[in-house]
């Protein structure tokens, strides 16, 4: 539900401003949120996660935070296809490469995420992204695959990260360097379905979801995290980003049928059909999880120029 000016504050990052719900996480916490008043909201399960991480004060492009920047409560959608490593490699920069699964196949992935319970306050979002090599791999791509899936840990590049709350974009593009912007994105996630479409500048459709869910495991705190690592740059230097996800209660299907994913016009339906996706080959559904972003880090990357 949007919010009106009565209830929302004015914030400096990093010399922009923008609005946050009054009295929301990030008005009264800015970043350094109490876990034990976290603990009390009944959307959330547990903090145990977030007890075992704690916070870094560090200097930013969007001026001083805390890291990581915890979600207490999500969910997400996750379609993984394959697509041609050719159509992969002319939408990514030089230094980086498609991590493939078969000589000249890369996975191409579409995501919506719901945060309900944050740092930075309720927001939803959306991706486009390829999964890459390590930038600093020196191997075969077939290890690097191998690695990857045994450990759980990826690497990607982002192509469009659309949001629905200023303070998500800011502190995303400006502090993060992804590619982020704000339109109308509505994500919806349950045992049952998942519903998601994003808005073009127009606000005419860009994208959009429905898809049922697969069955879900419940898992205790800690049992089920994965990593994440983005690849991107930012005032022309290459930047890491980890993010590590803890899922409580997930759930995957194998080729899935009766999925929904229409494309229309703007900036998520172009970069998508510019990969030229062949077939989705899984569905992950988290309805339930929780989520730590570490801000991003210096990171040497090979020029292959």
């Amino acid at each position: 539900m949007p919010t009106t000016h009565q209830d929302t504050v004015e914030v400096d990052l990093g010399g922009r401003t923008v609005a946050v719900p009054q009295g929301g996480l990030f008005d009264q916490y800015r970043m350094n949120t109490d876990l034990d008043e976290v603990a009390r909201d009944p959307r959330v399960s547990s903090v145990d996660f977030f007890r075992k991480l704690p916070k870094t004060r560090v200097e930013s492009p969007i001026g001083p935070t805390f890291t990581p920047n915890f979600y207490y409560r999500m969910s997400s959608t996750r379609l993984t296809m394959l697509a041609r490593s050719r159509a992969i490699r002319a939408r990514l920069p030089r230094e980086l490469a498609p991590l493939e699964v078969a000589p000249g196949l890369g996975l191409v992935s579409v995501i919506f995420f719901r945060y309900d319970v944050c740092d930075i306050d309720f927001y939803t979002e959306a991706a486009v992204g390829v999964a890459v090599r390590p930038a600093r791999h020196g191997k075969l791509g077939f290890v690097d695959l191998v690695a990857a899936l045994k450990n759980d840990a990826l690497d990607s590049y982002v192509l469009s990260l659309p949001v629905n709350t200023d303070i998500a974009q800011v502190r995303g593009h400006d502090g993060y360097g992804f590619p982020k912007w704000v339109t109308e994105l509505d994500v919806d996630i349950d045992t049952s379905r998942t519903t998601a479409r994003v808005a073009n500048d127009a606000g005419e459709t860009d994208l959009t979801l429905s898809a049922p869910t697969p069955a879900q495991t419940r898992h205790r705190s800690g049992e089920r995290v994965s990593a994440l690592t983005s690849y991107t740059s930012i005032d022309g230097a290459w930047h890491s980003t980890l993010s590590q996800t803890n899922a409580l209660s997930s759930g995957s299907t194998a080729f899935p049928r009766h999925i929904d994913l229409r494309l229309g016009r703007g900036r998520m339906t172009d970069d998508l059909r510019s990969l030229k996706p062949i077939r989705t080959i899984r569905l992950d559904v988290i309805t339930e999880g929780q989520l730590a972003l570490h801000m991003p880090v210096p990171y040497s990357v090979p020029d292959k120029s």
